[in-house]
């Protein structure tokens, strides 16, 4: 089963596409967790749980836990975006996924285009781990195409000049 699977028009948390993710100071994978509304995507969460149970009837001698498989239901998280309206697909990989634009161009950190909340269109990929790591139904991250702005989850504030004082050159500096 290694059919790939376009999910379009959903929310992108959790991004790290341009530098593999960092847990406990230890070098991660390029992941990102992708939020699919339970009314607008019915049917491609559809497919994918049926995709998920085949596999599993095919890979594992007997059901695995919910928390071993990547498409979650979203009230399983407080996350800002998360709920009781979504399912989450988490997704990775440890070749760095092809990022483009709405028109294919390349995209790079630089350009501040991807970020968590944005829409994106994605192409993943089921797999079936059954290791010395455990059994689990993980999902590969080959692609992710900026769709259009979100609002942004978590951004949080700045400080703007204001919050500073103004310090004279002459002041004493404490040590």
């Amino acid at each position: 089963m290694n059919t790939k699977i376009k999910l379009k028009n959903v929310r992108l948390s959790f991004p790290s596409l341009f530098k593999r993710s960092e847990f406990n100071g230890e070098q991660g994978k390029f992941e990102a967790t992708f939020l699919l509304s339970k009314k607008e995507h019915a049917a491609v969460i559809e497919s994918i749980q049926s995709d998920i149970d085949a596999g599993m009837k095919e890979n594992f001698k007997k059901k695995i836990p919910a928390d071993k498989i990547c498409l979650k239901d979203g009230s399983e998280s407080s996350y800002t975006g998360y709920g009781d309206n979504v399912m989450s697909l988490k997704a990775s990989n440890n070749k760095r996924p092809l990022i483009i634009d709405r028109d294919k161009s390349a995209l790079t950190e630089d350009d501040n285009v991807l970020y968590a909340g944005c829409y994106v269109d994605a192409i993943v990929q089921l797999w079936y781990q059954d290791n010395n790591y455990g059994k689990r139904v993980n999902a590969n991250l080959l692609g992710v195409q900026f769709y259009k702005d979100g609002e942004p989850f978590a951004d949080g504030e700045s400080a703007d000049l204001d919050d500073f004082d103004d310090f004279d050159d002459d002041e004493d500096f404490l040590d």
